[in-house]
């Protein structure tokens, strides 16, 4: 920001002394506009010192994908979608045949297991089970009488969630890619954590008969933005930066004003 172009200072109108018409020595006041040196960089200093920059829904050492911050008037925003309690997706990919002490591959092993007897159609079943137990919940928090005009509306709008604090819930699941005894999901989630996914993963190994470990948790939407959004590393600088915050504020006003309202 401060490497940004500046604009230009402020003018003042001082009474300069000017040598009067007609020579002599006589000199007069003459009305000029200058430039308020107080506005100059070298009086001033630097314009931005300090910016408040806030995180929103953190991602952990071992995970990847879209993480939002808010800068300045941003932070309020991101309170406010926090409030929202919008819909999160991630893509998480397994391993089948083994357990650990953190459900990642990266942990201490416990144990190894056969996974032969696991096929696509066994896992799918699994992933169905969990979506129905995780439906239930989330009209049990949701707080709403689902025989009301208003359960009707809020669903044909896409708003029924948890208003509030919950545990977290698994709105969609369904396995993007099946290869023994590698597995990929796309989880849809309110409230998670990384590590919750992973013992997903993990528990999801113990109802086919067997064990996984968590590979790959990468998150590719938080609430409105999506991975289009995010910045790559080789894009981070403050062209970059204003055209996403410009490119965003629309969906993030409407989001808003349709939840919170």
């Amino acid at each position: 920001l401060n490497a940004a172009p500046e604009r230009a200072p402020r003018q003042q109108v001082r009474f300069l002394p000017s040598p009067a018409p007609g020579g002599g020595g006589a000199v007069e006041l003459v009305a000029a506009r200058v430039p308020v040196l107080a506005d100059h960089p070298l009086v001033r200093g630097p314009r931005f010192r300090k910016l408040k920059i806030g995180a929103g829904h953190r991602l952990d050492v071992k995970a990847s994908g879209v993480f939002v911050l808010g800068i300045g008037h941003g932070n309020k925003l991101l309170t406010d979608l926090y409030n929202c309690h919008l819909t999160k997706v991630y893509t998480v990919g397994g391993l089948f045949g083994k357990a650990t002490d953190d459900f990642s591959d990266t942990g201490n092993l416990i144990e190894k297991t056969t996974f032969d007897h696991i096929t696509r159609e066994k896992l799918e079943r699994i992933l169905a089970v969990i979506q129905g137990t995780n439906q239930k919940a989330l009209l049990m928090y949701s707080n709403i009488d689902m025989k009301t005009q208003e359960a009707y509306e809020l669903a044909v709008k896409g708003l029924i969630r948890p208003m509030g604090k919950s545990p977290p819930i698994i709105t969609a699941v369904r396995c993007l890619q099946f290869a023994l005894p590698e597995f990929q999901l796309e989880i849809h989630c309110l409230h998670e954590t990384q590590q919750y996914l992973r013992k997903v993963v993990h528990e999801i190994g113990l109802e086919l008969k067997s064990s996984a470990v968590c590979t790959q948790v990468r998150r590719t939407r938080d609430g409105v933005f999506t991975v289009d959004d995010a910045l790559p590393r080789t894009q981070w600088n403050l062209r970059s930066i204003q055209e996403a915050i410009r490119n965003c504020q629309l969906k993030v006003e409407t989001e808003l004003e349709k939840t919170l309202a």
